[in-house]
């Protein structure tokens, strides 16, 4: 939620957690100038993908230079460590973690040493066979110093880089690890970005002044006054040319269908970003547009729980007023305070009540003595949906009514978001009635999923709807998949020669 809701780390005791994306990467590579300082501002821009850790490594073509701290992208870096990481090659990494510690030996970019050169790689997503790679890897002599899968992808592609050039070595990583992955990546001085196969989390390529850059976000490009390419196709590998005069493409594996990350166009996406092509802002407006049409209220004023529900609410007010009648209002009724740290510490539920009020405060003269219906993305555990409704009513409001920009969540996530168990998530036992009851609300409805994949422009075969269908584009333990429609890749020949 834009207030989101319970944290099943335990990590964040505010009420600033829920549905969490895992990371933000970028890579670039220059022409002369050192790329330090433009992967500095690019995740500042994807700061938003993760607040944990943050950390850049650079390449002078000698050496490998690496700085990584816990904490966000200003706090993990100063003036002096932005100047120490020399070289025009780079990639950088913010994180938020849902495979491996919460400590300095799982941020990223993770690095390794070997005989056939430096690696550093930055990683968004979540692999499902991590266990037996790593297994695997270890019984074969390599030593871990993380429990994350993103050293398990470094010691793979180590490996294979001793035996095949660049771009076979990275088609047979590919062809051993599975899940959902993001890419960008530093052999040396070579920079890459792969994109995994079935497409799950974003990745796009821009050009430079003097180079090019690979990011999770088209808002990082255009931070750094860059153009927009093209997104990394599913599948693809992306080498940026040392001079920065442009790039290679290698198409090393692909699928019948995609399986993009749905929740990225919802929620975890910047609104100014494109992602396959789709403006994120537009996508929301019609998603809210299409939540009018499935279960508009005629009430006086819509009022979105900020910030992520502000372009479903502006598209709802719009289809509203298409019609007969003056239709729906669109107002600001809940401001933020922005300045409520994420360690904010609730002891008790008095605690945790008064945490939403330091946060989130209703403005009365939008909602005292009318209809209102607020609207935002998600409703993971209900518990700060609650007490929003309760604040919203406190204020004066005669009827709320809350209506959800996404379908009901009813299964956890394994592809990088960092989602509540199936027990904790309360749309996984209980329909629209119970949850509108058990949070207070006079109505309450989600948008149904033909709608999600209508406003999005992708069939259902192509979107990753696992968490709120409980079929998984991937072959998980203890989870049903749709495996007629999407197969994972084992079973293909990992010393097949690349395409060239």
């Amino acid at each position: 939620m834009g207030a989101q809701e319970g944290d099943m780390t335990g990590r964040d005791e505010t009420v600033e957690n829920g549905p969490r994306e895992k990371c933000g990467v970028v890579g670039i590579s220059l022409a002369e100038r050192s790329a330090a300082l433009p992967t500095y501002y690019a995740l500042y821009a994807l700061q938003h993908r993760g607040q944990e850790s943050a950390g850049i490594v650079t390449h002078d073509g000698f050496q490998q230079h690496s700085h990584v701290e816990m904490g966000l992208v200003g706090d993990a870096f100063d003036e002096d460590d932005v100047e120490a990481l020399k070289g025009s090659a780079s990639i950088g990494h913010v994180r938020y973690p849902t495979a491996g510690s919460v400590d300095k030996s799982c941020a990223q970019p993770f690095t390794v040493s070997f005989k056939g050169g430096a690696l550093g790689l930055s990683h968004n997503g979540n692999l499902v066979n991590a266990a037996s790679v790593r297994d695997e890897l270890a019984s074969s002599g390599h030593a871990f110093t993380s429990d994350g899968d993103t050293e398990v992808i470094a010691h793979d592609l180590a490996r294979n880089l001793l035996e095949e050039d660049l771009v076979r070595a990275v088609k047979r990583t590919m062809n051993r690890i599975h899940g959902s992955y993001a890419l960008t990546i530093t052999h040396d001085d070579t920079v890459l970005g792969v994109r995994d196969p079935e497409g799950n989390r974003p990745l796009c390529i821009g050009e430079l002044d003097d180079g090019y850059v690979i990011a999770s976000e088209s808002a990082a490009i255009d931070t750094l006054g860059g153009e927009l390419v093209r997104d990394v196709r599913p599948g693809e590998l992306v080498v940026l040319r040392e001079d920065g005069s442009g790039f290679d493409s290698y198409q090393l594996v692909e699928r019948e269908h995609t399986a993009n990350c749905f929740f990225e166009y919802v929620y975890f996406a910047r609104p100014d970003s494109r992602i396959d092509g789709e403006l994120v802002y537009e996508v929301r407006r019609e998603l809210g547009r299409k939540l009018w049409e499935e279960s508009g209220v005629e009430g006086d004023v819509v009022m979105p729980v900020p910030d992520s529900g502000r372009a479903f609410a502006s598209g709802y007010a719009e289809a509203s007023q298409e019609g007969d009648g003056d239709g729906v209002e669109f107002a600001e009724g809940l401001m933020k305070n922005r300045y409520v740290g994420r360690t904010f510490i609730m002891p008790t539920q008095e605690a945790r009540e008064r945490a939403v009020r330091l946060k989130l405060n209703p403005i009365r003269s939008t909602v005292e003595g009318r209809s209102v219906t607020i609207i935002d993305d998600s409703i993971v555990r209900g518990t700060t949906s609650n007490q929003l409704v309760k604040l919203v009513r406190e204020a004066g409001a005669e009827e709320v009514h809350v209506r959800i920009g996404a379908p009901a969540i009813v299964a956890p996530c394994y592809m990088g978001i960092d989602m509540a168990t199936r027990g904790e998530l309360i749309a996984a036992e209980k329909g629209e009635a119970e949850i509108a009851d058990e949070i207070g609300a006079d109505s309450l409805s989600y948008l149904s999923i033909d709608a999600v994949t209508e406003a999005i422009g992708r069939s259902h075969a192509d979107l990753c709807l696992g968490c709120v269908t409980g079929e998984y584009p991937y072959d998980i333990e203890g989870e049903t998949s749709d495996r007629d429609v999407r197969r994972p890749a084992v079973g293909m020949d990992a010393d097949a020669p690349a395409d060239d």
